[in-house]
């Protein structure tokens, strides 16, 4: 069994976080990863006020009795930031004692609350000089993501092989790193460049378990790793989402040099729900990372974690073995 800072930290069986994805980290998808060893996050933005998101949190504890997280999301286009606060206070009090940030900034009006409430928090960034603006402001934990990752990517194009050594260097507290992480050769290359955990989403979704159509799904499946797109570079809000027609109108829209309103509705992902309800897989833009290409079969979540912890741990003993 592995072990790591950020186990022991967040109580959790496996070092794995099940990523924060908008529409999809709902309570059951929560539990069901969170009972299955990960610690998963549930998605604030997912929830139209802070006494809908009290609602789910309870929802979610009454599935599980594992560590789960909750996401507040600091992206402007994705959560109204004047109420930031009040989905903070409502999720101090449902007794959530960790919470992860994830944004164009660090949340430093929040930290006070953060700290006032005990828990432990988490920041999510793609970048150096981000991580270390987390940690002044007292992260207990950091979250990167190096440029083959699903959805936001930064704007530093810096792959997760150079970007996780880079911010443990720079850092005392726990690294979680992520980007292009599908399988347990994958969970050891990170844990060997420093990381004491693993965050995935791209991976989490072709599981039996995960809210999405299962056209979605068995695409995923049948993908290669080059068939993500990268768009809305030109706003500086770099992010990757599956290759399909959705995507391909984004790229065309940016190209054209389309007004900023009509590039943010149009990768908004708002058709994202109805595709992942009917199984149109081009209707709405899905945040996807390279790691898509990975994916094999559709197994439930416990089934997915439990085997790549075990080649995790199979890769670390031959690494082991071949330095005797």
């Amino acid at each position: 069994m592995i072990k790591t800072r950020v186990t022991e930290m967040l109580g959790c069986k496996y070092p794995i976080i099940a990523g924060t994805m908008a529409r999809i980290s709902n309570p059951e998808f929560v539990s069901a990863a969170s009972n299955a060893g990960a610690c998963a996050v549930l998605a604030s933005a997912n929830y139209k006020s802070p006494d809908e998101l009290r609602d789910a949190i309870k929802k979610t504890k009454s599935l599980t009795d594992q560590p789960f997280a909750v996401n507040i999301n600091l992206f402007p286009a994705l959560m109204p930031q004047d109420k930031l606060e009040d989905y903070v206070d409502a999720t101090l009090a449902e007794g959530v004692e960790i919470i992860e940030t994830s944004g164009h900034k660090a949340p430093e009006a929040l930290v006070p609350k953060f700290k006032d409430g005990g828990v432990i928090w988490i920041h999510k960034c793609a970048g150096v000089r981000y991580a270390i603006k987390g940690v002044s402001l007292g992260a207990d934990i950091v979250t990167v993501v190096g440029y083959e990752n699903g959805g936001a990517t930064g704007i530093l194009d810096i792959g997760t092989m150079v970007m996780t050594p880079s911010v443990v260097d720079a850092l005392d507290v726990p690294v979680i790193a992520g980007g292009g992480i599908s399988d347990g050769r994958g969970i050891a290359a990170v844990l060997a460049l420093g990381a004491e955990g693993v965050i995935m989403g791209t991976r989490m979704m072709a599981t039996k378990e995960c809210p999405i159509h299962d056209n979605l799904k068995r695409a995923f499946v049948e993908a290669k790793e080059t068939d993500t797109s990268l768009v809305l570079r030109s706003i500086q809000n770099t992010h990757r989402i599956w290759n399909n027609k959705a995507a391909q109108h984004v790229i065309e829209l940016e190209s054209q040099g389309a007004p900023l309103f009509q590039l943010i509705q149009a990768a908004s992902g708002d058709k994202a729900e109805e595709m992942y309800r009917e199984g149109d897989i081009d209707l709405g833009v899905v945040s996807c990372g390279q790691g898509v290409g990975l994916i094999k079969d559709i197994p439930t979540v416990k089934e997915l974690l439990d085997t790549i912890m075990t080649e995790a741990e199979e890769v670390i003993s031959r690494l082991s073995r071949m330095s005797k």
